[in-house]
């Protein structure tokens, strides 16, 4: 299991909680957010660490999770 510092910890919340702001009121359920934080823990464990990655792999993701719902 991979060992993340406090300071990506914390990126990654923050990576989360902006991609949640993005997504339609109606649509930002606790599974959806859940998805998302899937996607950025995978992202990070494969090495993406930056903020700026880790939003752009998360959003890049987020219609395709969305579709998934409707």
């Amino acid at each position: 299991m991979p060992v993340y510092s406090p300071e990506l910890i914390q990126t990654m919340r923050a990576v989360l909680e902006e991609v949640m702001t993005r997504v339609p009121i109606d649509q930002a359920t606790p599974g959806l957010k859940a998805r998302v934080a899937e996607l950025i823990l995978k992202a990070a464990a494969e090495g993406q660490t930056s903020h700026d990655g880790l939003l752009a792999t998360a959003s890049d993701q987020i219609q395709i999770l969305l579709s998934m719902l409707t």
